[in-house]
C-alpha cells in the first residue's frame, strides 16, 4: 500500500515516536523512508533580539539538523529499512509548506509526523505545522502525538 513514506524529523520526542511508527509501517509494507528536517527560517531571520543576533545560529542549526538526520537514518537502517534524508532550508517558506512541497516532489504515499497537541494560546503563538500539512497535503498523513503534548526542543 505505502511505498514511499516521508517522515518529519525535528528532534522532539513526538518526532522520535513518529519515526518509530514509520519504521514499523515500512517494515510491514516494504517501504522506503525519506527523512526530512526543515531549518525554521523564522529563527534565522528574526534579527537582533535582546542583543543576540539569531542569524549567527544558522551554522549550528544546520549541524544539529544533519546530526538529527544521521541518527534517525541509523535507526531506520538498523531495522532494515531503505532510507534517504534531506535537510531543507528555504527562506520565506514555513516548515509545513516545505514538508508538503517535498512530499509532492518525492511522490510520497504517506507523511508521518509528530504533533505536540498544543491548544489555545500556545498553538496560536507557536503555529501548527501538523495542521498545515493536514490541510494542504495531497497524500494521507499519520500524526503521532506525544503522550503529554508538552515537548521541549
Amino acid at each position: 500500500m505505502y511505498k514511499r513514506i516521508l517522515v518529519a524529523i525535528d528532534g522532539t520526542s513526538a518526532a522520535s515516536l513518529a519515526l518509530a511508527e514509520a519504521i514499523e509501517l515500512a517494515r510491514d509494507h516494504g517501504t522506503e523512508i525519506l527523512l526530512v528536517h526543515v531549518i525554521d527560517d523564522l529563527r534565522l531571520t528574526a534579527g537582533d533580539i535582546g542583543g543576540v543576533n539569531l542569524s549567527y545560529e544558522a551554522p549550528r542549526l544546520r549541524e544539529a539538523g544533519k546530526a538529527l538526520l544521521q541518527d534517525a537514518a541509523a535507526r531506520a537502517r538498523a531495522a532494515g529499512i531503505a532510507v534517504r534524508s534531506v535537510l531543507l532550508e528555504e527562506l520565506g517558506v514555513g516548515v509545513g509548506a516545505c514538508l508538503v512541497q517535498r512530499a509532492r516532489e518525492w511522490q510520497a504515499d504517506l507523511i508521518v509526523c509528530g504533533t505536540h497537541g498544543r491548544r489555545g494560546i500556545r498553538r496560536l503563538l507557536m503555529g501548527s505545522d501538523a495542521e498545515y500539512i493536514v490541510r494542504h497535503t495531497p497524500v494521507p498523513v499519520l500524526l503521532v502525538r506525544h503522550a503529554d503534548g508538552n515537548d521541549a526542543r
